[in-house]
């Protein structure tokens, strides 16, 4: 990720700065930008977010959006994914869905890419859930594993030494089911 060495900014003045390609992100005061994604983890998110809304939207419990500006506890953060639930999305009067999300997601997914610090990760989901998020997702592509990540609880590890295991969801989520065995075989291009 590039940090920013400019002047110490605030989180106002960041969002007035106009949106950067891959996107940067406002934690602790600093700036720091996003990396631009790879094709594994680019595949991966291309197949969990319509994967996520195919079970969930329909019924409006949930709807999970990629690569969307969160801004919540003097932070403004890009998840890979970020999913709502349906009570907490806000619509204009005319049913559209507002542009702006200044709250925490309930169920925040990150892909880690080569070039990122799983540590960074990690610090981000955990921000999160200590800001009232529900679950946390940390997907290695090229290690085939999943760490999730819950309130007041030890992380959880998935990989593909059982490929049949379901990953964990949230309580909102429980139509959504997805083993480890297909998240990992979007890569190799099958459909479940």
């Amino acid at each position: 990720m590039v940090q920013a060495s400019l002047k110490s900014i605030s989180l106002e003045e960041f969002l007035l700065l106009p949106e950067t390609k891959p996107a940067s992100e406002y934690i602790d005061g600093e700036i720091i930008q996003k990396f631009m994604p790879k094709v594994k983890h680019s595949t991966l998110q291309g197949e969990l977010v319509p994967a996520i809304n195919a079970k969930l939207k329909p019924q409006k419990l949930a709807w999970a959006f990629p690569k969307l500006r969160c801004t919540f506890a003097g932070r403004s953060i890009v998840p890979d994914i970020a999913v709502f639930t349906w009570n907490r999305i806000s619509f204009d009067e005319a049913g559209n869905i507002s542009d702006d999300f200044v709250s925490v997601p309930d169920w925040i997914i990150e892909i880690l890419s080569p070039e990122q610090s799983a540590t960074t990760l990690t610090k981000k989901v955990l921000r999160c859930l200590a800001n009232g998020c529900q679950m946390g997702w940390l997907i290695d592509p090229d290690d085939f594993s999943v760490f999730i990540y819950q309130p007041k609880q030890e992380p959880h590890y998935f990989d593909l030494d059982a490929p049949e295991d379901f990953l964990p969801v949230p309580a909102f989520a429980h139509d959504f089911q997805l083993s480890v065995g297909t998240l990992f075989n979007w890569l190799k291009g099958e459909t479940p």
